[in-house]
C-alpha cells in the first residue's frame, strides 16, 4: 500500500469514527462522550464493584467491542501474534497513573478531541498539556528509553483478554445480581446506547483502529520525531467527522462553562492530561492503541489495560478523580506524585539500563 492510499484509509477511517461518536451521544451516551476510553474503563471497573461511585456504573459495550473488533479482524489479516514479557510490572504502573492524569481532566485523548469537536474548549489546555507531555516523553526516546524487548508467547495467553470480554458481556447481558448498574438519572453511568448498538459501534470502531494504526500519541510523537502528519490525520478526521454530526443534531455548544462533565481548571486540566500524554508515549500508545495491541494478541497491552483499570478504580475510591465541580486536593497530589513516579522510570530505563 503506498504513502497516498494509507492517508487516504485512515482519513476515511477517521471520518467513520467521528460520525459514530457523535451518533452514540445521539443514541444515548453523554454529551461529548460517544466514546471515551478512560471513562469506559472506569464505568467497567465500577459495574463490576471494584468502585462505588453510585454514579459511573455500567459495563461499557463499547471497550468488549473494541477489543473483540481487533482481535477478529488481526486474525483475518494474519496479524495476530501472541508476545509479551516487556516489563509488564513497570507498564501496569505507568497505565495507572495514565488513568489519573485522564480522570483529572475528566477524560481520555480520545474524549479530549470529542470534547473541542462538541464545543468545550476546556479540552484545548488539556490539549495543549498533552502534547507537551508527549514532548517530555519524546525527550527520553531519543536518548534510548526502552522497556526491553518481546517474547512469542502462546496463543492461550492472548486469547485470555477476549475471553474475559465475552465473559463480561454474558453478564451485561443477563445482569446478576453481583453486577452494578447506575440507577436511571444518577448519573453519567446511566446514561448510554442500547447494548447491541454500543458494541457493534465498537466491533466497527475497534476494526478500523486495528486496520489503520491509529493512535493520538503516535500521530503528535511521529509530528516531533519524523514531521510525519499521517496518524494524526486520522484524528483530525475524527473532530471534523464529529464537529458535523453535534452541529448537525444541535449538539454544538461553544463555551467553557456548563460544559457536560468537565471542569473548568484550566491548570489542572493541562496537567493531567500532561501526565497521561507522558505515560502513553513511553506505554508506545494511548488508550485505545493499547486496547487495539491487546486484541491483537500483546499481553504487555493487556497489562497496560489492567493498570488503567486499577487507576480508574483508585481514583473513585480514594476521592482522586476530578468532578464538574474541578479537581480535589487527594487528586493533585497523586498527579504530582505520578509526574516523579513516571520520570523515574523514563530516567531509569533510558540512563542506567543494564547492558547484556
Amino acid at each position: 500500500m503506498n504513502v497516498s492510499n494509507e492517508k487516504s484509509l485512515i482519513v476515511i477511517g477517521g471520518l467513520i469514527i467521528g460520525a459514530i461518536a457523535g451518533l452514540l451521544v445521539v443514541a444515548g451516551n453523554p454529551a461529548n462522550m460517544g466514546y471515551c476510553i478512560a471513562c469506559f474503563i472506569r464505568d467497567t471497573v465500577g459495574g463490576l464493584g471494584l468502585h462505588r461511585a453510585g454514579a459511573v456504573q455500567y459495563i461499557r459495550p463499547e471497550i468488549i467491542g473494541l477489543l473483540l473488533g481487533a482481535f477478529i479482524l488481526s486474525i483475518f489479516r494474519h496479524e495476530h501474534s501472541p508476545r509479551g514479557g516487556s516489563s509488564p510490572l513497570t507498564r501496569f504502573v505507568i497505565g495507572f497513573f495514565v488513568m489519573i492524569g485522564c480522570l483529572m481532566f475528566l477524560g481520555c485523548p480520545f474524549r479530549m478531541i470529542l470534547r473541542i469537536a462538541g464545543g468545550d474548549w476546556n479540552a484545548v489546555f488539556g490539549l495543549v498539556g498533552f502534547a507537551a507531555g508527549i514532548g517530555a516523553g519524546v525527550f527520553f526516546l531519543n536518548r534510548g528509553y526502552s522497556l526491553k524487548r518481546t517474547y512469542r508467547l502462546t496463543k492461550i495467553d492472548s486469547a485470555v483478554m477476549p475471553v474475559i470480554q465475552v465473559v463480561l458481556l454474558v453478564l451485561l447481558i443477563a445482569a446478576p445480581a453481583f453486577i452494578f448498574f447506575t440507577k436511571a438519572g444518577g448519573g453519567p453511568g446511566a446514561m448510554h446506547a442500547p447494548i447491541f448498538i454500543s458494541l457493534a459501534a465498537g466491533l466497527i470502531v475497534g476494526a478500523i483502529a486495528q486496520y489503520t494504526r491509529l493512535c493520538m500519541v503516535g500521530g503528535i510523537r511521529d509530528l516531533i520525531l519524523f514531521r510525519e502528519w499521517k496518524l494524526l490525520l486520522g484524528f483530525v478526521s475524527i473532530l471534523a467527522a464529529t464537529f458535523v454530526v453535534n452541529v448537525a443534531v444541535g449538539n454544538f455548544h461553544p463555551g467553557f462553562a456548563g460544559q457536560p462533565i468537565a471542569h473548568t481548571d484550566g491548570l489542572w486540566n493541562a496537567l493531567g492530561m500532561f501526565l497521561a500524554g507522558y505515560g502513553c508515549v513511553l506505554l508506545g500508545g494511548c488508550p485505545l492503541r493499547q486496547i487495539i495491541m491487546t486484541g491483537e494478541g500483546n499481553t504487555d497491552s493487556a497489562i497496560t489495560v489492567l493498570g488503567l483499570g486499577c487507576g480508574a478504580a483508585f481514583a473513585h475510591n480514594f476521592a482522586l478523580a476530578s468532578s464538574g465541580a474541578g479537581p480535589t486536593m487527594n487528586g493533585k497530589i497523586a498527579v504530582i506524585v505520578g509526574l516523579v513516579v513516571i520520570t523515574v522510570i523514563a530516567v531509569v530505563n533510558t540512563f542506567y539500563k543494564k547492558t547484556a
